[in-house]
């Protein structure tokens, strides 16, 4: 199993809004990301707009794989780039996001 920290900066005059399309994420975009592999997926809002989120896979590049041919992905990231100041990375299967490196796990 893979754990998988990443940041995220959301614009701060589209924060309001970015939290409430939160609470009503796509149901077939969930769909995408349990097939991709990804499990346990929370995101974390610090105040300023920074975000972390953490996420459990088996296979981190076949995720990504497989939500960069994925087109409800594409379509959510689209329009998730009107609300964060992260640009996609399209080795990380299009997502805006910045992998962390882990520096303690207690389990």
């Amino acid at each position: 199993m893979q754990r998988i920290g990443l940041l995220l900066k959301i614009k701060p005059d589209k924060l309001q809004d970015y939290l409430e399309i939160h609470k009503n994420v796509w149901p077939e975009l969930l769909t995408e990301l349990k097939k991709a592999g990804m499990r346990n997926y929370s995101l974390w809002l610090a105040p300023g707009g920074l975000e972390f989120g953490y996420l459990e896979c088996d296979d981190w590049q076949k995720v990504c794989e497989y939500l960069a041919d994925s087109k409800v992905h594409d379509k959510w990231q689209e329009y998730m780039q009107n609300y964060l100041d992260s640009p996609t990375d399209e080795g990380q299967g299009g997502q805006p996001v910045q992998l962390l490196e882990m520096t303690f796990l207690m389990e």
